[in-house]
């Protein structure tokens, strides 16, 4: 049982926020899937059944004192890598979508790359918590890439870009926080510049490069390469004010929207509820990440902190990406927007993770850091 004086530390304007976005986003899966003509209910359904899993694995997870997440960060790493690992095992590891990142067990089918953030972050916010001075030198320099650098090429190789994106903003984010050497960031910048060449044309594959020249003119390739980005931002653009209404999207409706109910609810939104949806979805963003940053401010200890600001970096780089390529303003990496897109692994993994920071502002003590 949770003593009755931590449930009184809940924020429950964070925990409200983020029903409200999960229930905006069954409404447009319901949409997107086409319930009224169809008359299935299977992908709500589905979904709901991940919201309730994932409310349960919420309740788990600030049912004790977050300090044993540290206590236990290297086992917790070290099973990351193995199921990362397992995707690559015949007969357990499935292909959906052209990369090699599920795992099918028969009775379950899980991603293990959303469960994947949630364990770096873990394991990257004990690393700097147990540190006193800046990253300074190149050895702890190295530690922090081998320590995020292992999964993120696991999952590189599926190939599953747009989440290996998420482990480098979650790191950036941690350690612009941690506060890190400028001299190591113009290094990492200049490695960068450097490496693009070889990124291009030994580390793409083919539609990775195809997203990234559609993003530049999505006009070059308007039926093939260029239909995703080109069809999402004529229905966003379609909605105007108020939108053409629910169920009355007819970019969703005649599927000329792809990918609806995943990477691009958030144009099932723009569309059928116009601006003003839209601008309430980003408004509950916007709250639920101050909330965050809220109790990181407040956490009782570094590693708590860490946390709270390692989440608070995944669920931004998510909404900014999600959002972005929607509109036309950042290239399209499928990566789904948290709390609202279809997707078991990834809502239970957003849980999870919103788990540990409501952990973290239960057990707050005002400290100077």
């Amino acid at each position: 049982m949770i003593d009755k004086k931590l449930i009184k530390n809940i924020d429950f304007v964070l925990l409200i926020c983020i029903y409200i976005v999960s229930a905006i986003g069954l409404i447009a899966i319901s949409s997107a899937t086409h319930v009224q003509e169809s008359g299935s209910y299977s992908s709500v359904i589905k979904q709901a059944l991940s919201l309730a899993i994932g409310t349960v694995a919420f309740i788990v997870m600030i049912s004790f004192d977050y300090s044993y997440l540290s206590a236990y960060s290297k086992y917790i790493y070290i099973f990351n890598i193995i199921i990362l690992l397992m995707v690559w095992v015949a007969g357990i590891g499935h292909q959906s979508k052209g990369a090699q990142s599920w795992i099918a067990l028969g009775f379950l089918n899980f991603q293990p790359s959303e469960f994947a953030k949630v364990a770096i972050i873990i394991s990257l916010s004990k690393f700097l918590a147990d540190r006193d001075g800046p990253l300074d030198n190149a050895h702890d320099v190295l530690m922090v890439l081998l320590n995020v650098g292992i999964p993120f090429i696991l999952i590189f190789i599926q190939p599953d870009l747009g989440t290996a994106l998420v482990f480098a903003a979650v790191t950036i984010g941690m350690l612009l926080i941690y506060g890190v050497d400028f001299k190591w960031i113009l290094a990492g910048g200049a490695t960068l510049a450097v490496s693009m060449p070889i990124i291009w044309f030994y580390a793409l594959e083919p539609h990775q490069k195809n997203r990234i020249i559609t993003f530049l003119n999505p006009s070059l390739d308007p039926l093939k390469t260029g239909y995703h980005a080109i069809q999402s931002k004529i229905a966003v653009g379609s909605g105007m004010l108020t939108g053409r209404g629910l169920y009355n999207g007819t970019q969703t409706q005649l599927n000329f929207l792809p990918e609806a109910r995943t990477d691009f609810i958030f144009s099932v939104v723009g569309e059928e509820l116009g601006f003003v949806g839209a601008a309430t979805i980003v408004l509950l963003y916007f709250i639920i990440l101050y909330r965050i940053i809220r109790i990181a401010m407040k956490a009782k200890d570094k590693f708590g902190m860490y946390l709270c600001v390692g989440v608070a970096s995944m669920f931004l780089f998510q909404i900014f990406e999600n959002i972005g390529m929607t509109i036309g303003l950042m290239p399209i990496t499928g990566i789904t927007l948290p709390f609202m897109s279809y997707g078991g692994s990834s809502l239970l993994a957003n849980m999870i993770s919103l788990g540990m920071v409501i952990n973290v502002g239960m057990r707050k003590q005002k400290i100077n850091f």
